[in-house]
């Protein structure tokens, strides 16, 4: 891995409602030398951890509207940005896998102590963050997921996806918001700049480009397996709290996908349909953070 981006700085200087200072570690266990950028908002002590995930091609930006939430119901948010995204180090291409990814994330769990950990995910952040029990149900006690999907490679994905990811591979210095209004037709245009910050190149792009080719399509990719297993654990072991919400012009991952994901989680009540929102739900995240809240707000974690 010698060959390592860092966005410069001063393309995060002028983001909108984005008041958040930044948060790095580079000591994480097999990726020393790396630097990963999170959120650190809320109380060190807060009742709940609200472990927030990105996915493609967005960044910890993508929760601000949720943060403020979270943390005023006395929660710490901890929102890192993935490797190739946001504020982190962009490692070359080759390097990215479903393992690298993962991996990354259980050692920032670890390297920050996080318990009464709810995962908040989204695309990507599902995909990975879905299967992240499997390792510490320990540390974790509730979940909300949002237009996300554990991928076995079992069930065909919608035909929406195999066109995004042609479009992907067709446009290898994308253009990361119009990238993001390809997949979601909801988004005002005036905040595509700030999801474009990190990405001032060709070269910072290897992240974005990385990931729909890694999507486990198939049942024998990397990631298929431990989606799988993520599916029966979920089904049988789970015992925490649990929100799914739909943002209802997602083509992709659309409601009745994400009345199949609710389905597999034990006890998660109906889907939270968010008919304003697109395949980014957080950006009408504020209905979904106050919705689990309302649901789970005197629930205690298990232990």
């Amino acid at each position: 891995m010698r060959d390592i981006y860092r966005t410069p700085d001063d393309r995060f200087s002028k983001l909108p409602d984005y008041p958040y200072y930044p948060n790095y570690v580079d000591d994480l266990p097999g990726y020393e030398g790396l630097r990963m950028h999170y959120l650190d908002e809320g109380p060190a002590n807060g009742t709940r951890v609200f472990l927030c995930l990105h996915g493609e091609p967005t960044w910890s930006f993508l929760y601000r509207k949720m943060v403020p939430i979270f943390v005023c119901s006395g929660g710490r948010v901890i929102a890192p940005d993935l490797f190739g995204f946001g504020r982190s180090d962009k490692p070359e291409e080759h390097v990215y896998s479903f393992d690298f990814h993962r991996q990354s994330l259980l050692r920032l769990i670890a390297r920050l102590d996080l318990k009464n950990i709810t995962i908040v995910c989204q695309d990507w952040g599902g995909l990975l963050g879905l299967t992240l029990p499997l390792d510490i149900a320990a540390r974790v006690g509730g979940v909300i997921a949002m237009n996300t999907m554990l991928v076995t490679g079992e069930i065909p994905l919608p035909d929406a996806f195999g066109a995004w990811k042609q479009w992907a591979a067709d446009h290898p210095d994308m253009d990361p918001g119009e990238a993001m209004q390809v997949i979601d037709d909801t988004l005002p245009s005036d905040i595509l700049d700030a999801y474009r910050a990190p990405f001032p190149n060709e070269r910072s792009k290897a992240g974005p480009r990385s990931f729909p080719k890694l999507v486990p399509v198939d049942s024998s990719m990397a990631g298929a397996d431990i989606a799988r297993r993520a599916v029966s654990w979920w089904q049988n072991e789970w015992r925490g709290d649990a929100l799914v919400a739909c943002g209802l012009h997602d083509k992709i991952l659309s409601l009745p996908v994400m009345q199949l994901l609710a389905s597999w989680i034990k006890d998660c009540p109906p889907v939270l349909e968010v008919p304003e929102a697109g395949h980014f739900c957080q950006e009408r995240g504020a209905v979904v953070a106050e919705k689990y809240l309302e649901l789970y707000s005197e629930t205690p974690v298990p232990k």
